[in-house]
């Protein structure tokens, strides 16, 4: 089966996968991957330019990995094959991209808000982003002012907290995939009814979007889902436009 599928396809698929063989095992030796290869909030102490790409190449768990590579998979094949390698590892990037970039943005819009109300609590905003500095463990210091303070922790995870994964990417791909084939039949794990794509993926992309306006704690990143289905729909959408032209 790994034959048939496509050269980009079958190589972000390996380079994924030893990617995670590659965390587990410095995992096993006391070393985080995520804290060098994972995605800060650009203010972090802890970001770096590289990660802006490396994220896309890192996943949380097993059960994560599994099902961006099973996206990949099942939707990559098919747009890789119909668009061309070239415009598809361009989609590919775009959406990753993009998601990273309104992940946070929205992010910005928090940040700025505990920011405030950190300060006119009495905290020094410099001294929790020194608090914030992870070592290759993935550990900080944590003053008891800080750990009491309900906002500082909050200011405090934004900044210790990376992003993951390839989902932004997955989700250009599957966006891809509907504008390409909105009559092609899919199905929900929860819900195995056979439901046209023009009309599945609208559903999932509003069920993104409920999420990221009303998740608490989540450590899911729905805001860079839809930054890459927005990526997808634009990119797909131009890409029929031109297909035909003669240059």
């Amino acid at each position: 089966m790994i034959n048939n599928i496509p050269p980009v396809t079958k190589n972000l698929l390996i380079i994924n996968v030893l990617f995670f063989v590659a965390k587990m095992v410095f995992e096993s030796k006391g070393i985080s991957l995520d804290v060098i290869l994972g995605a800060f909030y650009p203010e972090s102490p802890n970001f770096q330019p590289w990660q802006i790409i490396t994220h896309m190449f890192m996943h949380g768990n097993f059960a994560h990995i599994l099902f961006n590579m099973f996206g990949l998979w099942m939707f990559g094949s098919v747009v890789e094959q119909t668009i061309g390698a070239k415009k598809y590892l361009m989609l590919y990037f775009l959406a990753g991209l993009c998601g990273f970039a309104l992940f946070n943005l929205v992010n910005y819009v928090d940040v700025q808000s505990l920011k405030e109300q950190v300060y006119a609590a009495g905290f020094d905003i410099h001294e929790i982003k020194q608090m914030a500095q992870l070592n290759l463990q993935g550990e900080y210091r944590l003053s008891n002012a800080v750990n009491n303070n309900a906002v500082a922790k909050d200011l405090l995870a934004q900044y210790i907290t990376p992003m993951v994964g390839a989902s932004g990417a997955i989700y250009g791909l599957l966006v891809a995939f509907a504008v390409l084939f909105p009559d092609a039949k899919l199905m929900m794990i929860f819900l195995p009814i056979p439901i046209k794509a023009k009309y599945f993926i609208p559903i999932i992309l509003l069920l993104e979007l409920y999420s990221g306006m009303n998740q608490s704690a989540s450590t899911i990143a729905h805001f860079a889902h839809l930054g890459g289905a927005l990526v997808g729909w634009l990119f797909i959408r131009n890409w029929k436009k031109n297909q035909f032209r003669k240059w």
